[in-house]
């Protein structure tokens, strides 16, 4: 039997120097929910989030964008990436159905902490769903992100980096 022996030298590496430590990653993805309004009356009362997206990645066509996306909007997110890609969509936060009944004693859905607690779990939600190099291809995703309106009627295609 041949003797052999792990090669355990270190790689060579350049010194890092301050510009290296503190500079702008090589590529980043920051994506922000936060800001929610709470709009109209009664049963047309709805929140929205804004969205801030920054990112030097080259799949994206703007590198800084902020949008405001309703509850639904996350909803129709979630269904298209399910129908379109090959990636596993996480789970939303919950519908909250028993929040919803009448007569309760606190806001239900429109409750500050509620409202918190769901603005956490959507952020937690896009930036899984944004981190994945196959869902950053969904024109979807991008539309979600970086236009002021979704188009609900689009047709489902792949983005190309420029």
């Amino acid at each position: 039997m041949a003797d052999t022996i792990a090669d355990t030298r270190r790689l060579f590496t350049k010194p890092q120097n301050l510009n290296d430590a503190y500079g702008p990653p090589s590529n980043f993805l920051e994506i922000d929910v936060s800001n929610p309004e709470t709009t109209g009356v009664g049963r047309g009362r709805f929140t929205t989030y804004e969205i801030r997206l920054k990112t030097n990645l080259p799949i994206f066509k703007l590198k800084e964008s902020r949008v405001r996306r309703r509850y639904s909007d996350f909803e129709w997110l979630r269904a298209e990436l399910e129908r379109e890609s090959k990636v596993v969509v996480p789970p939303l936060p919950g519908k909250a159905l028993i929040r919803q009944l009448p007569f309760r004693g606190d806001d239900g859905i429109f409750d500050d902490s509620f409202i918190e607690e769901r603005r956490q779990g959507l952020e937690q939600f896009l930036n899984k769903v944004a981190g994945h190099p196959l869902a950053q291809n969904e024109r979807c995703l991008h539309m979600f992100l970086q236009d002021e309106s979704v188009d609900k009627t689009y047709t489902p295609s792949k983005v190309r980096q420029a």
